[in-house]
C-alpha cells in the first residue's frame, strides 16, 4: 500500500487521478451492452441517453439493471481504489473524473449520461451511510411521485447535507459539486416537470420483447443515466 498523498504533494497526481477516473467513467456501458445484445444503437431510441433508463426502453430489464450497476461501479471503484492506495483526496478526485467522464465521454463526442448512477456509486464509496441515505431518498421520492427525474433531483439536492451530517464540511463541498453539475444536466427534465409534461415511471410499458406502443418519446423522463 502506498503512502497517502496530501494536497501539498504534487498537482501531477491530482491531474492523473482525474484523468484516469475520466477514462474509466467515459466507458459507455449502456451503449456497449445494448450493442452486444443486438439491440442496436441506444442513442437512436427514446431520449438518446446512454444510461439505464433509456436502456430499459429496449425492453430488457436485465440490460437496464446491468447498466445501472456498471455505471455506479465506475464511480465507486475509482474512489475506493484511489482512496485505499493514495488517500482520500486522490480517491475523491478520481471519482470526480469518473463522473465527468460519464457525462462527457470523449468517445461519444462528449454526449453522455446525466450522472445519477455514477454519483450514487461515488457516494457509496465515500461513505456507505451517505450512499444509502441518498438512495433511500431517491426510492421514497420515486414511489411517492412516480417521476425518476424528480427523485434524482431531490436525492442529489439532499446528498450534500447527508455528506455534511455523516462526514463533514469537506464532503458537503465535494458532493455539492456533483449535485450542481447533475442538476444542470437535468435542465430539460426540470422544464418538463414545471410544465407538467414529464412522463411518470411505468415499468409495464417495457416488455421482454421490447417497448410497448406507448414507449417514451425523446423528451421523456430520463434521469438515471
Amino acid at each position: 500500500m502506498f503512502d497517502p498523498v496530501s494536497w501539498g504533494f504534487s498537482w501531477q497526481f491530482f491531474l492523473a487521478a482525474i484523468g484516469v477516473g475520466y477514462l474509466i467513467g467515459a466507458i459507455p456501458f449502456g451503449l456497449i451492452l445494448t450493442h452486444l445484445a443486438g439491440k442496436g444503437d441506444i442513442r437512436a431510441i427514446g431520449s438518446g441517453n446512454i444510461g439505464a433508463t433509456n436502456v430499459l426502453r429496449t425492453g430488457s430489464k436485465k440490460l437496464a439493471i446491468a447498466t445501472l450497476l456498471l455505471d455506479a461501479a465506475k464511480g465507486g471503484v475509482v474512489v475506493a481504489i484511489g482512496s485505499y492506495y493514495f488517500g482520500q483526496d486522490i480517491g475523491w478526485l478520481a471519482g470526480l473524473g469518473a463522473f465527468l467522464g460519464h457525462l462527457f465521454p470523449i468517445w461519444l463526442k462528449f454526449k453522455g449520461g446525466k450522472g445519477v448512477a455514477t454519483s450514487l456509486g461515488i457516494l457509496f464509496a465515500i461513505d456507505i451511510t451517505v450512499g444509502a441515505a441518498t438512495t433511500a431518498t431517491w426510492l421514497a421520492t420515486a414511489l411517492l411521485f412516480k417521476y425518476s427525474s424528480l427523485a434524482a433531483l431531490v436525492s442529489l439536492a439532499l446528498a450534500p447535507l447527508f455528506g455534511f451530517f455523516f462526514i463533514g464540511i469537506q464532503a458537503l463541498k465535494f458532493i455539492a459539486i456533483l449535485s450542481v453539475i447533475s442538476w444542470i444536466r437535468h435542465g430539460d427534465n426540470i422544464a418538463r416537470l414545471i410544465k407538467g409534461q414529464e412522463s411518470k415511471i411505468n415499468l409495464s410499458k417495457y416488455t421482454a420483447s421490447g417497448p410497448s406502443k406507448q414507449a417514451d418519446s425523446p423528451s421523456s423522463d430520463d434521469a438515471t443515466g
